[in-house]
C-alpha cells in the first residue's frame, strides 16, 4: 500500500495516536493541561535588551521574543506543565518573496532544546510576511492570487515540518487551502504530520492584541471577504465541513468566547474534535476588567475555560495556558 493510498484510509486517524502528546489532547474524559494551548511569538533579529517586548493588553508574561527568549519562555512554560505550544513567527523585514528561515530558525531552536518534551504547532498564514499585510498573495488588482497564495502555504508549512514541528495550523481562510497543505506534506513525506485548522475563523474585532504581536494588521481594505461573517451561523459550520472533509485533522472556532453556540454542532456535523480560541482580544478583555477591579482575573479564567469545556470544545488555545497549573488543573 502506497503512502498516498493509506492516508485516506488510517492516517486521519493515527496521526492524533501517535504520541503520548497527541493522545493527551485528544483524551475526552480529563480536562488537564495537556487540553490547553499556549501562543508563543517569535521576533527574527529582535534586539531588546533582554530579548523581550511586551504585548499590549496580553500581560508581562505574553511577550513577543528573539530566539534566546523563546527558548527561555518556553524552558519555563515546560516546567509550569504547559506541553502544547503554537508558535507565530515573524520575519525580521517584509518581503515581496516567501521567505521560511525565520520560522525554521525558531522550530529548530525549540525542537532542538526540548525534543519530545512538547508539542509545537505552527501557525501557517502570510500577514506577517506581506508588506500589505493580508494572508494572501494579491494580485495586480488588489484581489487574491489564490493559486499562488495556496502554493506559498504549502512551502511554509512543509518547512515547518522538514524543521522538526509535530503539526501545521492554517489560519488564513483561503479555499481549499487544507486538502492543499494535506496533500504537500504527504509528498514531502510528512503523512504523520497533523493539520489543526482554524476551521471556523471570524472577521472578528477581537484581533488588536495579536496583530500588534504578529505585524499583521492589513494596509488596506479588512478580511472580511475571507473570513466569516459573524452573522452567519450555516457558513461558520459549513466552513468547518468543508475542512474536515479536505483531511483536517482538528477543527477549531475563533474567537472562542463569541462562537460558543457553534463547537458542538461542528463536531456532530463532522466527527472531529473542535477546539476553541480564547482570542488575544478576550484575553485582554478580563485583564482590563481586572485592571478596573471589575473582575478577578484567575477566577474569570477559570469561568471561561469550564465554560468552553462544556459547550464540547476538546482543546482550549489561550494566552493563559502558562498559569493552568497554578489554577488547579493536574499536569499531565
Amino acid at each position: 500500500m502506497t503512502p498516498a493510498s493509506f492516508t485516506a484510509r488510517g492516517w486521519d486517524r493515527l496521526r492524533l495516536r501517535q504520541s503520548p502528546h497527541m493522545r493527551n489532547l485528544a483524551a475526552e474524559t480529563e480536562f488537564t493541561t495537556s487540553h490547553f494551548v499556549q501562543p508563543l511569538f517569535f521576533v527574527d533579529g529582535l534586539t531588546a535588551p533582554d530579548g523581550r517586548e511586551t504585548i499590549p493588553g496580553l500581560g508581562d508574561d505574553n511577550t513577543r521574543c528573539n530566539e534566546r527568549a523563546l527558548v527561555e519562555t518556553v524552558a519555563r512554560d515546560l516546567d509550569a506543565g504547559v506541553r502544547h505550544f503554537l508558535l507565530f513567527a515573524v520575519p525580521a523585514e517584509k518581503r515581496g518573496t516567501l521567505d521560511t528561515s525565520h520560522v525554521t530558525r525558531a522550530v529548530r531552536a525549540i525542537k532542538g532544546a526540548f525534543g519530545d518534551r512538547l508539542c509545537l504547532w505552527v501557525d501557517v498564514c502570510l500577514c506577517s510576511s506581506t508588506t500589505h499585510g493580508h494572508c494572501a498573495v494579491l494580485d495586480a488588482k488588489g484581489g487574491i492570487a489564490l493559486g499562488p497564495t495556496l502554493e506559498a502555504l504549502a512551502a511554509y508549512a512543509v518547512a515547518a515540518a522538514d524543521a522538526g514541528a509535530d503539526g501545521v495550523s492554517p489560519s488564513d481562510m483561503m479555499d481549499g487551502r487544507t486538502a492543499h497543505l494535506r496533500a504537500a506534506l504527504d509528498a514531502a513525506g510528512h503523512v504523520r504530520v497533523p493539520v489543526m485548522s482554524y476551521s471556523t475563523k471570524f472577521a472578528s474585532k477581537f484581533y488588536g492584541p495579536f496583530r500588534a504581536a504578529a505585524d499583521s494588521s492589513p494596509q488596506h481594505g479588512d478580511r472580511a471577504h475571507y473570513q466569516i461573517d459573524v452573522r452567519a451561523r450555516v457558513d461558520a459550520i459549513q466552513s468547518s465541513v468543508r475542512c474536515a472533509e479536505e483531511g483536517a485533522d482538528l477543527l477549531m472556532v475563533k474567537p472562542g468566547m463569541t462562537s460558543i453556540d457553534l463547537i458542538r454542532p461542528i463536531a456532530e456535523a463532522t466527527g472531529k474534535l473542535v477546539g476553541a480560541y480564547q482570542v488575544s482580544g478576550e484575553y485582554a478583555g478580563l485583564r482590563a476588567l481586572a485592571r478596573e477591579g471589575l473582575v478577578d482575573v484567575d477566577a474569570a479564567l477559570v469561568e471561561t475555560w469550564h465554560v468552553f469545556r462544556r459547550a464540547g470544545a476538546a482543546y482550549i488555545i489561550t494566552y493563559g495556558a502558562r498559569r493552568a497549573a497554578a489554577l488547579g488543573w493536574p499536569v499531565r
